[in-house]
């Protein structure tokens, strides 16, 4: 009873801090004259990644590695194919943004940089430090590239007043008539919530599993990712309702590559991660896959029609049925 009042309470206070998180970051995007994209993929980004954090160094801590390594690579498969197929059934999620091939591309040598890792047996403290000062770069790199990019779009718009910019109908829809301060106030609202929601679905949902005697690696790249992912997902859902695509891309890449870079980085500083044999052989991997395959689909069609959204829920239907069918780990 207990288990069940947990996981409802989380999933809603997860719904409803998307939906906050969503209005006030983007809000702000548009009140600072801050992209969309850049905004998705560092406020909101990092914002609803924050539970997995909290979760893959509490797991660390308590000498559970597979939870916390799980919850990384799982939660990066559900964006994927979880969150970016339901999003693109409901609208289909455009890419024609030069910004989203970049970090789809960073997430994908951020995907390689993990496996490598992976097989080394261990992510050390020195490769944790690696990855959150590559961290670092990447996002001062992003907010760089975005600074020359909004000079060299203001002296288009004046030498060529007519032009409209792209996707800038949507932001204003999205944004909605807010104050600054009570946007901010929503952002970091949503973010509490997010929080708070992804721990009880996650001690709700893992009690449950326990009882049923599933691993410690199934419970990680099931039951928890899928409840530290739920953010994501009642972001990209909100965004997706509004048509609001870059910010339902920037969420899922943004997401992704904070996973690996600080989720993994922080949590192997604060304590070495044994890696799972069972996790490179095919997780890690499938995962790097996937990345791969979102930087092509990115590039070649530029945009995920509803028919590759259901596809993609599919497949992750058919990888969550393998986990449990199998034994794999």
């Amino acid at each position: 009873m207990i288990d069940a009042a947990l996981i409802i309470a989380g999933l809603v206070l997860l719904f409803l801090g998307g939906e906050a998180l969503v209005r006030g970051s983007v809000t702000i995007s548009k009140k600072l004259g801050i992209s969309a994209i850049l905004i998705g993929v560092v406020v909101v980004g990092f914002g609803t990644s924050a539970p997995e954090l909290l979760v893959s160094v509490k797991a660390s801590l308590n000498d559970q590695p597979d939870i916390a390594l799980g919850n990384v690579i799982g939660s990066n498969i559900a964006n994927i194919l979880l969150i970016l197929g339901a999003a693109a059934v409901i609208t289909p999620v455009l890419c024609y943004d030069k910004a989203i091939k970049r970090d789809a591309f960073s997430v994908v040598l951020a995907s390689i940089a993990f496996l490598a890792l992976a097989y080394m047996g261990t992510i050390t403290q020195l490769a944790g430090g690696i990855m959150v000062t590559a961290l670092i770069a990447y996002l001062t790199y992003s907010y760089m590239s975005e600074r020359k990019d909004k000079a060299l779009l203001a002296a288009a718009h004046e030498s060529a007043p007519d032009i409209e910019t792209t996707h800038e109908y949507e932001t204003d829809e999205f944004a909605g008539n807010f104050s600054l301060p009570l946007s901010i106030v929503m952002t970091i609202g949503g973010i509490v919530m997010l929080v708070f929601g992804a721990d009880f679905l996650v001690r709700g949902a893992t009690s449950v599993a326990r009882s049923f005697g599933v691993s410690e690696a199934v419970i990680g790249l099931t039951l928890v990712a899928l409840g530290t992912s739920l953010p994501e997902l009642a972001t990209a859902i909100a965004a997706a309702v509004k048509k609001n695509t870059d910010v339902i891309i920037g969420n899922v890449l943004g997401s992704n590559l904070f996973n690996i870079l600080s989720i993994l980085g922080i949590t192997a500083l604060i304590q070495p991660i044994p890696v799972n044999k069972d996790l490179v052989t095919f997780d890690v991997p499938f995962a790097l896959a996937l990345s791969v395959l979102t930087l092509l689909v990115i590039v070649v069609f530029k945009n995920i029609n509803r028919v590759m959204g259901a596809l993609f829920l599919l497949a992750y239907a058919a990888y969550m049925a393998w986990l449990f069918i199998s034994g794999h780990v």
